[in-house]
Parts: structure tokens; sequence; C-alpha cells
């Protein structure tokens, strides 16, 4: 009984572990696997072809240009630059990327959005943003305003947003747990989506006249 009640513990424990496992990017089985796209000599791994690891070089593993400004003067005045493996080669399978948000003076907006592979850190580097996310059922919003210096970290899969509320730019960089994070920008994905929702179902699920749903897809 008592070599049954170990086993039982045991299977749980490895049952929780696989669980885990499987919700973020694999771990590597090498030192690195930078990414092809020449599958003549490569090995498929992780999504991507590895190069010849003779073939590598220190560019695989850098990226220049962070530190300027990202063009904000669009409809919700912000710039994601982000840093994933198809920008960095060297990140394929290291489980990581960065990405660099920069923000319009007041009223510049990150949209709410979900990162369905990653957990997202920020730090701001300068002004003032307003920032949250929304819990699964029931629904909690979290909120926090950050200033220059301040961190911030949204849980994977969790809708989230980012605004600057001072009068100035305001710049942020993100860390995500994963190579290639994903990205769902809510708005864009429920009136954007291509073919379109069928607007009874939209007109259903936010309880909008069906005219106010036509016209919002028309903007996305």
């Amino acid at each position: 009984m008592k070599g049954g009640a170990h086993f039982l513990v045991g299977f749980v424990l490895l049952a929780l572990a696989s669980s885990f496992a499987s919700a973020y990017d694999p771990s590597p089985l090498q030192d690195f696997c930078v990414a092809t796209k020449d599958a003549k000599d490569g090995v498929f791994v992780n999504g991507k072809f590895c190069k010849d690891p003779m073939l590598v070089t220190a560019n695989d593993f850098s990226f220049s240009g962070l530190n300027i400004a990202g063009n904000t003067s669009n409809q919700v005045g912000s710039n994601v630059t982000l840093l994933n493996v198809d920008k960095i080669p060297g990140l394929n399978t290291l489980g990581i990327s960065l990405a660099r948000i920069d923000f319009a003076p007041y009223g510049g907006l990150n949209p709410p959005h979900t990162h369905p592979r990653a957990t997202e850190i920020l730090i701001v580097l300068e002004g003032t943003l307003y920032v949250g996310f929304v819990t699964s059922n029931p629904n909690r919003l979290i909120t926090k305003v950050l200033n220059a210096g301040d961190v911030f970290v949204f849980p994977i899969g969790l809708i989230h947003f980012q605004f600057n509320i001072g009068k100035t730019n305001a710049v942020a960089i993100a860390a995500l747990s994963s190579q290639n994070p994903g990205v769902i920008t809510i708005a864009n994905a429920v009136f954007g989506s291509n073919p379109p929702i069928n607007p009874d179902v939209l007109t259903k699920a936010f309880q909008l006249d069906k005219n106010v749903v036509n016209y919002l897809q028309k903007q996305f």
C-alpha cells in the first residue's frame, strides 16, 4: 500500500512536470542551433533548420540599431521593434527574445494583446506608462503606473497593454520567454480577421448593433 502511494505521488509529479514542460519552448539539446533557411546541410529543430556549427559567426547572435527610435506616427501612437528568431537566428532553441517599444507623447498605446507563447517582463527606460493585464475568469484588471527604472511582468497568454500618460515620448524594453512569442492584438484579431468573422457572431458576442460591427470591421 505504501509503495502504491509513492507510485501515485510520483506519477502525479511526472504529469505536472510534463504539462509545465509542454507549455514553453523546449530546452535546447546543444549549445546553439542558429536558424538557417538553407535546408541542404541543416537539421530541422524547433521550427527552424540549424546552420552547420562550423559556419556560425558572431553576426548570428547580434543585432545593431535598437538605439534608434521607432516611428510612432500611426493610429495607436506606438512602435514595437521585435528581436525574435527571425531577426537574430542564434535565438533558435534558446527560449528568449527582446523588444523595444516606443510611445508617442500622451496617448501612445501598445493596444490590448496577448503573447500565446511567452511571459513578458518590461522595464521603462523613459517616460511614464500606465500598464496592466486582465486575469482569466473572473477577469480581474491589475494595473500600475510605471516610471523610468520600473519593471512589470505580464503572465503568459493574458491580455495586457501599455499606455503613455506622460507629456513626452516613452521608451520601454521587453524581454519575452520565447524565441517566437507571437502576438494577438485583440481588436485586430476580432474585427480584422481574414476572412472576416460573421457579423452576426460579433453582434451577439459584444451586444452591439450590427451597423457598429460592420463599421469596426471596415476600420481593421
